[in-house]
């Protein structure tokens, strides 16, 4: 059974950092591109950051150059590393695979920036 245990959030103030932490069990995460996820107060669920199976990462605008994808293999967790935190960064963080169905998603890690 898969499974993913995220980690890490918390109530941070504007311009703070946090490291979230995505543990996965079931599966091997670097066979598969995963991707964080968040969702905002009243906001669909999107992607914010991506690895893949080989290791490159991407981001979506909001979040590029403030924000870090990585993965260690042989603790089989991925990892956001978040600077520079603004409101708007206020959402539950998931992480997932990234285009396929891949077990439930996980309860998620609260991030909450503000002064």
């Amino acid at each position: 059974q898969v499974q993913y245990v995220e980690s890490g959030g918390g109530l941070v103030q504007p311009g703070g950092s946090l490291t979230l932490s995505c543990a996965a069990s079931g599966m091997t995460l670097s066979n598969h591109n995963m991707g964080w996820y968040r969702q905002g107060p009243g906001k669909q669920r999107e992607l914010v950051a991506t690895i893949t199976s080989g290791g490159k990462a991407g981001y979506t605008d909001s979040v590029k150059g403030r924000f870090t994808i990585s993965r260690d293999n042989a603790k089989n967790t991925v990892y956001l590393q978040m600077n520079s935190l603004k409101p708007e960064d206020t959402a539950a963080y998931y992480c997932y695979t990234v285009g396929t169905y891949l077990g439930s998603w996980g309860q998620g890690t609260q991030v909450t920036v503000s002064s």
